[in-house]
């Protein structure tokens, strides 16, 4: 927290708003200190891989080199920028149920995804915030970091996102399936679920960061709501790959998932990850 704002707080009058003030002026300045922990923690890495020694680091840092060695060991992990900043809005569809126009809901496959991102998120130190999709309707992403487990059926804000890939169209085939086309190979990924599969055990996801005029996204797309379980459990337990190749940049990639119940036994990369 600046002095400016120290005192600003300070010459509000009321003091109940007074202390409202003080104590949303704390929490900010909390979330500020984690956020610049994760820059400062990045750039030490950076340094690190470009061959500096810790006490070159900490000559230019003013720190020893016992702390920088320090800072290395705490904190959230490096990768954990991949979703940008605090506070990170997690944006879910909503739908109506067949004959049932008046009562929206969530699937229980997206909200499945929704805890385990959430969970995942807390673990790493950010502020998680809860946004529903309106359905039939535009939004815009309520915080400067989104992520948003919705495909381009659920939200026309997310087709119009996805349409602006250079790598991947997310859009119905001849046959009226949801399906995923590399737009330079021509290749078409098509989820296990529509090609007359037994069990719905197998789906597969559009995963990745999109830049549009009005804001960033970072999209989680199941081509059916098991398939964005399924990419949530791999950038779980792939978080540290996935920035190594994609950073902060923009990105698209596809996931397959194979799952036993509510669990996911297996998620990988059936497209690595291409930056745009």
């Amino acid at each position: 927290m600046t002095s400016d704002n120290v005192e600003r707080i300070e010459a509000i009058r009321d003091p109940a708003e007074r202390l409202r003030a003080a104590t949303e002026g704390i929490a900010q300045a909390q979330r500020d200190l984690v956020e610049l922990g994760r820059i400062r923690k990045s750039l030490i890495d950076e340094l690190r891989q470009q061959g500096m020694s810790f006490s070159e680091i900490g000559e230019m840092a003013g720190l020893t080199r016992g702390r920088i060695h320090q800072i290395l060991q705490a904190g959230p992990p490096t990768e954990s920028r991949f979703f940008g900043h605090s506070p990170i809005t997690v944006a879910l569809p909503l739908r109506y149920l067949p004959g049932r126009p008046e009562e929206p809901v969530i699937s229980s496959e997206d909200e499945r995804a929704y805890e385990m991102l959430a969970g995942f998120l807390a673990d790493l130190a950010f502020e998680v915030k809860r946004f529903l999709i309106p359905v039939g309707e535009p939004w815009s992403a309520p915080t400067a970091s989104t992520v948003a487990i919705c495909g381009p059926k659920s939200s026309a804000t997310i087709a119009e996102a996805i349409a602006r890939d250079p790598v991947f169209a997310f859009e119905p085939d001849p046959e009226d399936r949801w399906v995923i086309r590399h737009r330079l190979t021509s290749e078409v990924y098509v989820s296990p679920i529509d090609t007359g599969a037994r069990t719905r055990t197998r789906d597969i996801a559009y995963v990745g960061r999109i830049t549009t005029r009005k804001q960033r996204l970072l999209i989680i797309a199941g081509v059916h709501s098991l398939g964005s379980v399924g990419a949530v459990h791999y950038i779980q337990h792939n978080l540290h790959d996935l920035y190594r190749q994609a950073g902060l940049k923009d990105f698209s990639m596809v996931v397959a998932s194979h799952h036993k119940g509510t669990q996911v036994v297996e998620s990988s990369a059936l497209c690595p990850p291409t930056l745009h």
